[in-house]
């Protein structure tokens, strides 16, 4: 009867034993979740804010590049800008979120690069070289777009080579796929056709990617896949009968 009632609380303590925690460690260990949630509702935002500014401008949203909603005298200038700073903020959230030594500084990058993007606005159709005339903003505003999407690129390199979550890896290495030729292909077209129908369509294709990988990449972060199921077992030592 001793032996049984010894045994029954050594089950109990096997199951039911509490853990001890610092609520501010508690806290500051879901602080990543947090960034990585408020990222993906930053980014969707941003991404929502843009294309309805860039549709409701007059002519086909089909024709000329995305950044063209954003130049002066545009009817939806401002809100496009303002959607465009918002994706930056969770851009950088996102790193924040991720804590890695490549993929905080690369995102961080690319977000202030995003940032610039928005801050400074092209010229009337964003005339880019060899075939326009371009003046120091259109240079600037270029110069940071692509800047910016090589940057994030690249982070998706370093997430699928040194993460440990397979789920992120699975979604850099998808994301790596698809910005690598669809860059190379829209970096071309702009060369050697410039402004047309190819290059939009191209450009539209590669930052619906862009922004389908941020927000699945936050959302995997702000909500991993449970390793465990059921009450932790914590073992103590057994009891002397």
């Amino acid at each position: 009867m001793g032996e049984k009632l010894v045994e029954r609380q050594h089950d109990h303590t096997l199951t039911h034993r509490p853990t001890s925690g610092n609520p501010v460690s508690i806290m500051m260990r879901g602080m990543p979740r947090l960034l990585a949630a408020a990222s993906a509702l930053a980014v969707a935002a941003g991404a929502t804010t843009m294309t309805i500014s860039l549709v409701a401008t007059p002519g086909s949203w089909l024709a000329g590049y995305v950044s063209e909603t954003g130049t002066s005298g545009m009817p939806h200038a401002i809100p496009y800008r303002c959607g465009l700073l918002l994706l930056a903020l969770g851009v950088a959230l996102l790193g924040l979120a991720l804590r890695r030594p490549l993929t905080t500084p690369g995102l961080s990058a690319a977000a202030v690069l995003a940032g610039i993007s928005g801050a400074v606005p092209c010229t009337n159709q964003c005339p880019l070289p060899p075939y326009e005339l371009t003046t120091p903003a259109d240079v600037v505003h270029a110069a940071a777009t692509i800047l910016g999407m090589l940057t994030l690129a690249a982070t998706m390199a370093s997430l699928w080579y040194a993460h440990e979550r397979p789920a992120v890896r699975r979604l850099a290495a998808l994301g790596v796929c698809l910005t690598v030729p669809l860059g190379a292909a829209l970096g071309l077209t702009m060369l050697f056709a410039g402004r047309g129908p190819l290059a939009a369509t191209l450009e539209r294709l590669l930052l619906l990617e862009a922004v389908i990988w941020l927000i699945s990449t936050a959302a995997a972060a702000a909500f991993p896949a449970s390793t465990s199921s059921g009450p932790r077992l914590i073992h103590s030592p057994p009891q002397a009968s």
